[in-house]
């Protein structure tokens, strides 16, 4: 079954996935995920444990250990215990008036 491409950014496709983690915005959950490809615009994530009950409209995907590296996303779609995700930058979706900063 073929699936249309919806991505705009070229993927890149890991052979054995990425680890990474998924963290609520407010913190108050967390899951591990691989990575299976990502582009500039997004990726496709396989979910370990349910996804049922994660508020997964908004959440960050954490790409280190430390956290220190990571990407707000929000969710595209779900096909089983896969997801796909869409990395919001930063100004997007609450913060469209963009004021000039004061001196």
């Amino acid at each position: 079954m073929a699936v249309t491409e919806r991505r705009r950014g070229e993927r890149v496709t890991f052979e054995r996935g990425f680890a990474a983690h998924m963290m609520g915005i407010d913190g108050t959950w967390r899951r591990d995920c691989i990575m299976e490809d990502v582009s500039e615009t997004g990726a496709k994530l396989t979910i370990e444990g349910s996804v049922e009950g994660l508020h997964l409209k908004e959440f960050f995907l954490l790409l280190s250990s430390t956290g220190l590296a990571y990407r707000r996303c929000e969710l595209a779609w779900v096909n089983g215990d896969q997801i796909g995700v869409n990395f919001l930058k930063t100004g997007d979706k609450r913060k469209k008036s963009r004021r000039p900063a004061e001196a």
